[in-house]
């Protein structure tokens, strides 16, 4: 695997690599890594030539400032990982590297529409224009050919899908989203799973029990009775829920009366503790 830690250099490497026809697969992440960060990793080295993973805290998309300053920060673990997961290339810039002093100003505005208004984007607010910001920068940075993301982060990924429609990237770029990857008992695969407490951690699968309790009970009609239970159940089991919502797959706008045919998918938001955490599941 080669490190690079400046974009010139990082572009002069996959030029070449492009120039023998390589297929670049890319799987940007904030490191911390875990196997669902290294089913990604495989995922990309059985659909592209070669594989490059960046590591890179984005400060843009954290509303809270000291949700930042708790993000692990693992690198010299990260590196093993993407070792043993035969990973290609790793992309490790600064902060200057990805947003240079001189270029300082008005970040650009991208038009999400709805989409950034709703469930995270309604409880934090700018997190997406933040994210756009360094997936923007990251793909000019690395011209893949293919972009692999993980379904954990739903909503995430049909905002990085409108980026690439916005910037015409989806001419040339494909995406391709792969399953949520979870522990034994369920909880999907997190780099904050590691700031649980012992207590909190055999806590934590309910969140995964309670979408799996919506998508058993759910039936044609009024939705919102069901959502309520869901709420005391993660209530009781000592969340501080922030949403959960049944919603259509496509846009994520509210369906509070089912017609049997919608597709749909559950999606929540709860802080176990200090520990804000997120998971779906897709219904039908």
């Amino acid at each position: 695997m080669i490190l690079f830690k400046k974009t010139n250099n990082l572009r002069k490497y996959l030029d070449n690599q492009k120039e023998k026809n390589y297929q670049i697969g890319f799987v940007p992440t904030m490191g911390a890594l875990h196997e669902g960060h290294l089913s990604l990793i495989r995922q990309a080295k059985s659909q592209s030539d070669l594989v490059v993973c960046s590591i890179f805290i984005n400060p843009t998309q954290f509303n809270d400032p000291e949700d930042f300053l708790k993000y692990p920060v693992t690198t010299e673990a990260d590196i093993r990982l993407l070792l043993s997961a035969g990973c290609d290339v790793l992309f490790l810039p600064s902060r200057d590297e990805m947003y240079p002093p001189e270029a300082s100003g008005q970040p650009p505005f991208y038009a999400l529409g709805e989409l950034e208004l709703l469930l995270e984007g309604k409880f934090r607010p700018g997190h997406f224009q933040g994210v756009c910001q360094v997936v923007d920068r990251l793909l000019f940075q690395v011209q893949p050919d293919i972009l692999f993301l993980g379904q954990k982060d739903y909503q995430q990924c049909m905002v990085i899908s409108r980026l690439l429609e916005l910037t015409d990237r989806n001419k040339s770029i494909s995406l391709v989203v792969c399953p949520t990857l979870r522990e034994t008992d369920g909880l999907a695969m997190s780099s904050r799973n590691r700031r649980l407490s012992v207590t909190e951690r055999e806590k934590a699968p309910v969140i995964f029990h309670t979408l799996c309790y919506v998508r058993d009970q759910l039936r044609p009609g009024p939705t919102g009775d069901l959502l309520k239970e869901a709420v005391s159940a993660l209530t009781a089991a000592g969340f501080r829920v922030e949403y959960i919502s049944l919603a259509d797959a496509r846009n994520l706008k509210p369906c509070t009366d089912w017609d049997g045919q919608q597709e749909l998918v559950v999606l929540c938001a709860a802080f176990l503790g200090e520990v804000r955490l997120i998971d779906n599941l897709p219904l039908n």
